[in-house]
């Protein structure tokens, strides 16, 4: 597995670009040092894991390609240019020289991602020592197991066999050391174990000392004096935006569903959904109309873990507002096709919009990422966050996952926060399992998740909305030749 093994990582110093929140999560790359100088101190260890976050928003992988553009296109969620690498990923042409770059750069990316993660990994014990800060150490080698799942689990998502599929599967790299050397391939069940294995050393690491755990996602965002949540190192705050105790959770649910194990994804999932603050208020909650008022439209009181993206205002403007990503001339492509015409569902009357472009053309365009411009903005309109998992994917995995009269309640409980509570119950597993599929894609449009959930269940071509005529669905990527090992 070439391009991936770093012995070098970036270190990152703190600049605060408009306000002391998020401060961690707005600085710039400034220099490289080595491993033993790098890791000598806590701020190196903090340094190194900002980096790997700051990668993490790349737009090889989850800034774009594996959120908003090229997961995207496997599904055709945009108008394409005939002959063009977009078209060419909605035809499932993995032959296609501009289709296997696309693959070599989200593999390439995502691996480069995991050898950072690594070499703090490859650090954190034996220099143990240079923590005095009660709980960092915990903080610190937690976050980085959950974003090594994180980062493998959507390797074997997209490059992996269908889960109901796997014998003879081809093996992958599970990779957990920084080396020189080529990292080996493992099977389909020791990969499955690896991540699994991960995400529990996570979890205990992280339950006792996560700090949302305790309080709740206002305080956190909010430390100070004033909101009751006053860390002296403010590291420990801002969790929602960090892989948190309860992202592992979400996590674990999401790959205990991809594995089939309907039991585990439950509990997990019902563990997000129910947990509550000290004063008995969720933790987490479904979105509503008021949200999509309020111009929060990626619904952030959702986001169990999202990435904080500085740059998600021009992102917009250069690819929303200027019609490069776009379905439809007119708003029965989305209203009537994806939504149903239901005049009532939040998302159908408040995500999209008819849009006269330069040319004189109109297009229609969601609003999923449209935020306030950074001179302009307030803590109360910054919304510039990645989804990565929110609360409505947990809702879905448990009217999934839970037997089936509760699992029919979850989907109720979801339908009725999008204003779509009076529509028919499904009167069998079957049925509910088909009014997943389409929430699933309706839900999760330019978030990447789509591609995912069809490929777990094997959908065939009819179940897709808007697949090409000429396309033969094949959820077999290859791994990227270049790669090989």
């Amino acid at each position: 597995m070439k391009k991936i093994n770093y012995i070098l990582i970036a270190v990152f110093l703190t600049g605060i670009l408009f306000s002391s929140c998020k401060k961690y999560l707005t600085v710039n790359p400034k220099t490289q040092m080595p491993q033993n100088i790098l890791f000598d101190t806590e701020g190196g260890f903090k340094d190194a894991l900002t980096g790997v976050y700051i990668q993490m928003k790349s737009s090889s992988t989850y800034g774009s390609a594996l959120t908003q553009t090229t997961i995207e296109n496997l599904v055709s969620s945009w108008d394409v240019t005939s002959n063009a690498t977009d078209q060419r990923l909605g035809l499932f042409s993995y032959t296609d020289g501009g289709v296997q770059i696309s693959f070599e750069a989200i593999w390439g990316q995502q691996y480069k991602t995991i050898a950072s993660v690594n070499a703090i990994l490859g650090q954190i014990d034996a220099r143990k020592d240079v923590f005095k800060t009660q709980g960092l150490y915990e903080l610190v080698k937690g976050e980085c197991l959950a974003i090594r799942a994180y980062l493998h689990f959507d390797m074997l998502r997209l490059f992996g066999p269908i889960p109901t599929a796997t014998t003879g599967a081809a093996s992958m790299p599970y990779a957990t050391i920084v080396s020189t050397t080529p990292v080996e391939k493992i099977s389909y069940t020791a990969f499955q174990n690896a991540l699994y294995k991960d995400l529990t050393d996570a979890e205990n690491l992280l339950k006792d000392i996560d700090p949302l755990t305790k309080y709740s996602v206002a305080q956190v965002k909010s430390p100070g004096l004033t909101s009751g949540f006053n860390p002296s190192d403010t590291f420990f705050a801002y969790r929602y935006l960090r892989m948190n105790y309860y992202a592992v959770k979400a996590l674990q649910a999401r790959t205990y569903l991809w594995f089939n194990e309907t039991a585990k994804a439950y509990e997990c999932a019902k563990a997000v959904i129910d947990v509550k603050n000290t004063d008995g208020t969720p933790k987490f909650k479904l979105g509503a109309a008021t949200d999509f008022s309020n111009k929060d439209f990626v619904l952030t009181a959702e986001h169990v873990f999202g990435l904080y993206d500085f740059d998600m205002f021009n992102k917009y403007n250069n690819n929303y507002a200027a019609g490069i990503l776009k379905k439809g001339t007119a708003e029965t492509t989305i209203k009537t096709q994806l939504y149903g015409n239901t005049g009532t569902d939040i998302r159908e009357s408040n995500l999209w919009e008819l849009v006269t472009l330069g040319n004189g053309s109109k297009c229609y365009i969601t609003k999923k990422y449209q935020v306030v411009a950074n001179t302009a903005v307030t803590a109360a309109t910054d919304f510039k966050q990645i989804p990565m998992i929110r609360l409505s994917e947990l809702y879905l995995i448990a009217a999934e996952a839970a037997p089936y009269a509760e699992g029919v309640e979850y989907l109720k409980t979801f339908r009725t926060a999008r204003n779509i509570g009076t529509m028919a119950t499904p009167a069998n597993p079957s049925a509910l399992q088909t009014e997943i599929i389409k929430e699933y894609r309706k839900e999760f449009y330019a978030e990447g998740q789509g591609f995912y959930n069809y490929k777990r269940l094997n959908v065939p071509k009819a179940s897709f909305l808007f697949v090409p005529s000429a396309a033969t669905v094949n959820y077999l990527i290859p791994i990227p030749k270049t790669e090989a090992i």
